[in-house]
């Protein structure tokens, strides 16, 4: 099986970026420079789960259509990670699966678990001290984490939204990308640091200080993965974050005069 030169590999990246989260930095960058030429970054407001439709039912099936079709590029990913030749390692599993390549499988759940929630909570309790600190100087939006109406279907559509996120973004962001910059030659902490930046910069219409606070999550995340080779934890965590901030926003958020 013929070896992709780096020409090829680099096409390949700037695809499943454009299909993905390289896309979502460009409207991020758009979007901000929306916002601040509109008024101060103090008065705008950023909104992550929106309705779709005053209809229920309509507004269901776009939200689920809306997850469903944002994995895509995972898939993609998927494909372009793994190994076509059929070969098996020792224990019998395939030794050229993208998801054994990734650690994205349930190999070790127990470790995962215990890793993915002390990366939640090393991650989480600063950014709500980074959040204030950034409203405080003006540098970053009110985040609206939901608005979606309440029906009975608002919090698993919530939890799927959340996962959903946390499946994309550390399955791209972090393995993928590291994966392929190792291929193009790039040391370590260039790829970390470029995985960070693009991560950080995605979520610029938010503000300045989710800026900053996605990147140092992100020179986290990707320094712990080329540690351990495993996105697992980190999925985990970045779903946990979600769930977090979506549902409890959606249940508590408009009790406690926020939203």
């Amino acid at each position: 099986m013929l070896v992709p030169s780096r020409r090829r590999l680099r096409i390949e990246v700037w695809i499943v970026l454009g299909l993905s989260l390289g896309q979502s930095a460009v409207y991020s960058v758009v979007q901000l420079l929306d916002k601040m030429t509109r008024a101060p970054l103090a008065e705008g407001t950023s909104t992550l789960n929106r309705s779709q439709s005053t209809r229920e039912y309509f507004d269901l099936t776009y939200q689920l259509l809306d997850i469903t079709f944002a994995l895509v590029p995972v898939l993609l990913v998927i494909y372009f990670l793994t190994d076509h030749r059929q070969s098996v390692s020792g224990d019998g599993s395939n030794a050229g699966s993208a998801f054994r390549k990734l650690g994205f499988n349930f190999e070790r759940p127990g470790r995962d678990l215990l890793q993915g929630f002390g990366l939640a909570a090393l991650i989480g309790i600063p950014s709500l001290g980074l959040y204030a600190a950034g409203r405080a100087l003006g540098i970053t939006t009110a985040i609206i984490p939901s608005a979606l109406d309440a029906y009975w279907w608002t919090v698993p559509v919530l939890i799927l939204s959340a996962m959903r996120h946390a499946v994309v973004e550390e399955v791209i962001v972090v393995g993928y990308l590291l994966n392929r910059f190792g291929k193009f030659g790039w040391s370590v902490p260039l790829s970390i640091m470029v995985s960070s930046l693009l991560r950080g910069t995605y979520h610029l219409y938010q503000g300045f200080g989710p800026f900053i606070g996605n990147v140092v999550m992100g020179v986290v995340f990707a320094w712990l993965y080329t540690r351990t080779r495993r996105v697992m934890p980190l999925v985990i965590a970045h779903a946990l974050l979600d769930i977090v901030a979506f549902v409890g926003f959606s249940l508590f958020g408009r009790a406690m005069g926020l939203g």
